[in-house]
């Protein structure tokens, strides 16, 4: 055999150069096709239906299974349109559990855990948030908690789409705790723990 290269082997390899090519470039348009279906956006034009719309509105004087709240003091935190001064929940061990849980996961971060204001956040150079052992927030109704949840209030946005309205309550009863564990006058203690303090 001669020093010379046979002539098929680039041949082969630019026929498989090009055969790739044409495959990845095959992959790129179904790919786009996919991305580019054919459906409407919300709201888009149509002319399917005879008033212009793409969907149909939903049928009057219904209510959407699941989005029916009439208890006004469970889901706006308000009783006779005023901030509610009690729990609509049973207040148990499970429910300041389930309180604690969801506010270390979900207000520690700029309240801290004991609630005085000096979270990761604020450390990160975000704006302090009040402590919840000043008078005022000692004085408010346990529905302002749910409220400022479930609505926002100053630099604090709505956490209403993260946190369902029964964990918020839990997170408000578990404020109250706070509150109580900062500020729990010798003869507001059951007996056992008065004698364990001097």
């Amino acid at each position: 055999m001669t020093g010379k290269m046979p002539t098929w082997r680039p041949r082969a390899a630019i026929i498989a150069f090009a055969l790739a090519g044409v495959l990845l470039l095959g992959g790129c348009e179904l790919r786009q096709a996919m991305y580019d279906q054919p459906k409407y956006e919300s709201f888009e034009a149509s002319d399917i239906f005879e008033d212009g719309l793409s969907a149909r509105r939903p049928v009057e004087e219904t209510v959407a299974r699941g989005q029916l709240r009439l208890d006004s003091h469970l889901y706006e935190g308000m009783v006779n349109g005023e901030l509610a001064t009690t729990l609509p929940l049973e207040l148990t061990e499970e429910l300041l559990v389930r309180g604690r849980q969801r506010y270390d996961i979900f207000c520690s971060p700029c309240h801290d855990r004991t609630g005085t204001g000096n979270g990761m956040i604020v450390k990160r150079g975000l704006k302090q948030p009040p402590s919840y052992h000043i008078d005022r927030l000692r004085e408010v109704p346990i529905g302002h908690f749910f409220d400022v949840m479930t609505n926002g209030f100053g630099a604090m946005y709505s956490s209403a789409a993260r946190v369902p309205v029964r964990d918020r309550w839990a997170i408000a009863a578990y404020v109250r705790a706070l509150q109580f564990s900062q500020d729990a006058q010798f003869d507001q203690l059951p007996p056992e723990d008065q004698r364990q303090l001097p």
